[in-house]
């Protein structure tokens, strides 16, 4: 199992995270992303908190410098607006149909932050001839030349398409909390990738409501041990997010947690998840991966096609 990145104790939080940030101003800087970074967000199942880490690390990568392009790719139950306090009249599907321009589509969040609502505009892209496929993709293809970091909230549990943005996507975060039943379905998430790729995917594990970091640890390595022994895999894990009673708050307030410019506990984590991303690809993302210079978006429409509706 590779090292454990994670966040420090509580006691010691602020000053590692002034640290951290120090060394990032010195060492990160767009020249370490090659083209655009496209990160999908994943889990076993809903309720584990994958829509705030979506949230909340879009906001931490925005706040390190990243121009973040944040699609909100759950295609049953989209709620990225919900917790940006805001209700988008459009989506991809306005534009795929030629009746909204994608910049009528797109809401700004902070300077460097913007959100796509996806909704059922991503499903209807796997439905479209070659053609028009190549129209949309040419509609798209701005964000590859004009954002540092695409990341993806996609649909609980593996399905077709959650499949399609795993396997086009630079890297995969597979979220899971403490819970037993989290757990299991999230090595059965990593099972099914796995497998059904030949390995050919990068993906690694984040903790999320975890108590402290040593339940995170444990948790993490519950999951990563079954991986390695039974599916010969190994899968870095990420770090972990400890347990805020403020994220729910949050939640009822419609504001994100570092949008609101709060202090709590779980602030380091983001953030040191978000420099985790930015490191160089080998490191992020554990084994190499061969993924060729082909663009996220021609990947994506070329999985959604194979896979089908």
């Amino acid at each position: 199992m590779n090292p454990v990145i994670m966040p420090p104790p509580a006691h010691d939080q602020a000053t590692r995270l002034r640290e951290f940030v120090l060394e990032k101003k010195d060492s990160v800087s767009r020249s370490k992303i090659t083209g655009m970074r496209s990160v999908s967000i994943l889990s076993g199942k809903g309720g584990v908190g994958k829509s705030n880490l979506a949230v909340n690390l879009a906001l931490a990568l925005a706040d390190q410098g990243m121009k973040v392009m944040l699609l909100d790719a759950d295609l049953g139950l989209a709620n990225i607006d919900i917790l940006f306090g805001v209700v988008p009249k459009f989506n991809l599907g306005h534009v795929l149909r030629g009746e909204k321009e994608l910049s009528d589509i797109l809401f700004q969040v902070g300077e460097r932050l913007t959100i796509i609502p996806g909704g059922a505009g991503l499903r209807e892209l796997a439905d479209i001839d070659d053609q028009r496929q190549a129209w949309m993709i040419d509609r798209l293809s701005f964000l590859e030349n004009e954002t540092d970091v695409l990341l993806l909230d996609t649909s609980a549990g593996l399905h077709k398409n959650v499949l399609a943005f795993a396997t086009a996507s630079d890297l995969s975060i597979l979220l899971t909390t403490p819970e037993p039943t989290a757990i299991r379905d999230s090595y059965s998430v990593l099972k099914s990738l796995w497998q059904s790729t030949g390995g050919n995917v990068s993906v690694g594990l984040v903790v999320n409501m975890a108590s402290d970091a040593n339940e995170a640890e444990m948790v993490a390595d519950r999951i990563l041990s079954a991986a390695n022994q039974f599916l010969g895999c190994e899968v870095p894990y990420l770090g972990c997010i400890l347990w805020d009673a403020a994220i729910r708050d949050s939640v009822r307030r419609r504001k994100p947690l570092l949008l609101a410019g709060l202090n709590t506990v779980s602030v380091p984590c983001f953030k040191l998840l978000a420099g985790k991303i930015l490191e160089p690809r080998q490191e992020a993302e554990g084994a190499a991966r061969n993924i060729g210079e082909e663009s996220f978006l021609r990947r994506l429409s070329s999985q959604m096609a194979k896979r089908g509706d």
